[in-house]
C-alpha cells in the first residue's frame, strides 16, 4: 500500500470516527408541554468558552471541569454570557449547582430586549416576564414563584418549555413553575446565563426546537388544579 493511500485512509477513517461523534445522540429531557424535535445547539460547558458565545460581563472560567461564573465587583452587574440562538417555542436543559450564589437565570432576549427568564435561588425558582426597557410602562410580570430548598453544592437539572404565550419550568423533574404572557409568544434571538454575587456552576447545556404536546391539555389540567 502506497504512503498516500495510508495517509487518505487514515484521514477517511479519522473523518468517519468524527461523524459518528458529532451524530451520537442525546438523550431528550422528559416534558409536559412539548416535543422536543431537532437538537439545534449543545454544549457540555467543559472548555473555554468561545463563539458563538460572548462574555459580557463578569468571570467565567472552566473550574474542576465546568464552566463557572461569578460577578466581578468592577463591573456593578452580575456576570452575563450570551449567543445569538434564533428560536421561537423551544425547550432548554442544562444543569447547574449553587455556589453560594444570591442568583442565577437563565434568560431569553427578542428584537426588543430582555423577553423572560428563569431565576434560581437557594430559595427555589421564578418563572418570569421580563421587563422590555424599549416600551414605556412596560413592567417584569411574575408567572409562578415556587419555593424549594436548593442546596448548594449539588448538582440539579432544569427543563424550560416555551410554547407561544406558555412557559414551563421544572427543577430535577419535580418543582414546577408555569405562567403565560402574550409577550412570550415572539422570535427570540439569542440567550444566556446570569450570575449575581458568588458563583454558579453549569453543564450540559442541550436546545431543541419545540412542538405542542398533544398530552398538553391534560398535563395542564394536572399541572394548574
Amino acid at each position: 500500500m502506497s504512503r498516500l493511500l495510508a495517509a487518505l485512509l487514515t484521514v477517511g477513517l479519522c473523518s468517519f470516527s468524527f461523524c459518528l461523534q458529532a451524530a451520537e445522540p442525546v438523550d431528550k429531557p422528559d416534558t409536559l408541554m412539548s416535543v422536543a424535535g431537532k437538537l439545534i445547539f449543545s454544549d457540555n460547558f467543559d472548555k473555554p468558552l468561545a463563539k458563538p458565545w460572548r462574555k459580557l460581563k463578569g468571570r467565567w472560567d472552566i473550574v474542576d471541569g465546568v464552566i463557572q461564573g461569578a460577578e466581578l465587583a468592577a463591573d456593578k452587574h452580575g456576570a452575563v454570557m450570551r449567543m445569538p440562538t434564533p428560536v421561537h417555542n423551544v425547550v432548554v436543559q442544562y444543569e447547574f449547582m449553587l455556589q453560594g450564589t444570591k442568583m442565577t437565570s437563565f434568560s431569553f432576549n427578542d428584537a426588543k430586549g430582555h423577553c423572560c427568564r428563569v431565576l434560581i435561588n437557594s430559595k427555589g425558582i421564578v418563572a418570569r416576564k421580563d421587563m422590555h426597557k424599549k416600551i414605556a410602562g412596560n413592567k417584569p410580570v411574575t408567572l409562578q414563584k415556587t419555593n424549594v430548598k436548593i442546596a448548594n453544592g449539588q448538582w440539579h437539572k432544569l427543563v424550560i418549555e416555551i410554547q407561544g404565550s406558555e412557559m414551563l419550568v421544572r427543577l430535577d423533574g419535580k418543582q414546577t413553575a408555569y405562567g403565560s404572557h402574550a409577550e412570550i409568544d415572539v422570535d427570540k434571538n439569542n440567550l444566556g446565563l446570569t450570575v449575581s454575587g458568588a458563583s454558579a456552576s453549569f453543564k450540559n447545556l442541550r436546545i431543541w426546537e419545540a412542538t405542542p404536546k398533544k398530552e398538553w391539555p391534560a398535563n395542564k389540567a394536572k399541572l394548574v388544579k
